[in-house]
């Protein structure tokens, strides 16, 4: 059986034991050549609640031998205060901006009122160096021996780490969870919010995640992805009048959420969907689910349908302008067949939950005045400061 459906189905007091005998521990540093990361310190010199630094950076160690994953977080073990009973976990982009979407997050909370309850952390999945080039942003730390590598794409769909002893990204992030979960014993709510590839990788994890460690109440923030997975075969777009082909130029207004009067969500018909074979599959649909995952489409789209979701979408993220990061948004066939910008997609998902999912959990949607593709204005916002928080104080 693969590792991650052992781990994945694993209870989690089972888990936390096989973590505990497995040395999962925050190390002590990543390396002789980087002192400054030490663990669960910050420097004197660095205030980790109010920015990211390499003084910031704790690890774990991931079971089986897979390696070790870095986070930045707010907090270290020895730090004084109240311990936290708050987690807000942010997930990087595409150029695994772990520092950017670290300090979106300590923006978003100043003012929030859960500043000395909260606990921030940004998780960082490494690249290998010489790949790294094409997914880093400035800031992102290199790959240090030891560290499990995955490939530019590969963490956000919940793929294999590289090497001998091979973890899913999923997998890792549960191991994080509980990891966190032991070493913050007053921990009772968690907050998961990604932004772009990072928001790809969380709503694809929701339905398949194992057991959120006990007493944990969980919340998604999903923001800005550039693709959606679906649990149905059926794709919608907004059509005009009596029409039956997608009109987003005539039914959407620039920069709104709001269709036009005449317009309304239709299924895109058949004809068309057979038109591009494989839109279906995962990561776009839950045809030929990876086995390792672990779980069957029904059970997925079950656990989806009742989690506590919100999502975010930037105003200006759409088309091919500055600050849209279009170059690197998916255009796939699959991919068009969910509208043809961020913002539309973010639209017709919602569209599609509330015509065909039909959700049982809290669910709100926002569209983010004034905010492209950027992290830095999408979460500090008010919409996203009520997703993040349940207020917009």
């Amino acid at each position: 059986m693969p590792t991650l459906a052992l781990h994945q189905r694993m209870p989690w007091l089972l888990r936390r034991a096989a973590a505990a005998a497995t040395g999962l521990m925050l190390i002590a540093a990543l390396g002789a050549t980087a002192p400054a990361l030490a663990a669960g310190q910050s420097s004197d010199s660095q205030d980790c609640s109010q920015a990211a630094s390499d003084a910031c950076l704790q690890a774990i160690d991931l079971p089986g031998g897979a390696g070790r994953l870095s986070y930045y977080a707010s907090r270290g073990v020895s730090d004084g205060g109240p311990p936290p009973t708050r987690l807000l976990l942010v997930m990087h982009g595409h150029p695994r901006d772990a520092n950017r979407s670290f300090d979106a997050a300590l923006q978003a909370l100043r003012g929030s009122g859960h500043e000395m309850a909260t606990l921030v952390v940004a998780p960082l999945f490494q690249v290998p160096t010489e790949r790294a080039r094409r997914c880093k942003a400035p800031g992102t730390p290199a790959a240090r021996p030891g560290d499990a590598l995955w490939t530019c794409s590969s963490w956000l769909a919940g793929g294999d780490s590289a090497g001998a002893q091979p973890i899913s990204s999923f997998a890792a992030l549960d191991t994080l969870l509980d990891a966190l979960a032991q070493r913050w014993p007053r921990l009772r709510e968690a907050t998961l919010a990604g932004f772009s590839a990072g928001a790809q990788m969380l709503q694809h994890r929701i339905g398949f995640a194992a057991d959120a460690p006990s007493g944990w109440r969980v919340r998604y923030v999903i923001a800005d992805p550039g693709t959606w997975l679906y649990f149905d075969p059926a794709r919608l777009a907004p059509v005009a009048g009596g029409g039956a082909t997608s009109d987003w130029d005539g039914c959407l207004a620039p920069d709104s959420a709001d269709l036009n009067a005449d317009c309304r969500w239709q299924a895109i018909p058949e004809g068309e969907l057979a038109a591009c074979p494989g839109y279906d599959d995962w990561k776009y649909g839950t045809r030929k689910l990876p086995a390792a995952l672990g779980r069957s489409a029904a059970d997925a789209r079950a656990r989806y349908a009742a989690a506590d979701i919100h999502r975010l979408e930037g105003a200006l993220d759409s088309g091919t302008g500055r600050g849209t990061a279009a170059r690197v948004l998916d255009q796939s066939c699959a991919a068009r067949l969910q509208g043809p910008y961020r913002l539309q997609r973010g639209l017709a998902y919602a569209a599609y939950e509330q015509q065909v999912l039909r959700p049982t959990g809290a669910r709100s949607f926002a569209v983010v005045p004034g905010c492209a593709h950027d992290v830095a204005c999408v979460l500090p916002s008010a919409a996203g400061r009520a997703a993040l928080f349940g207020s917009a104080r």
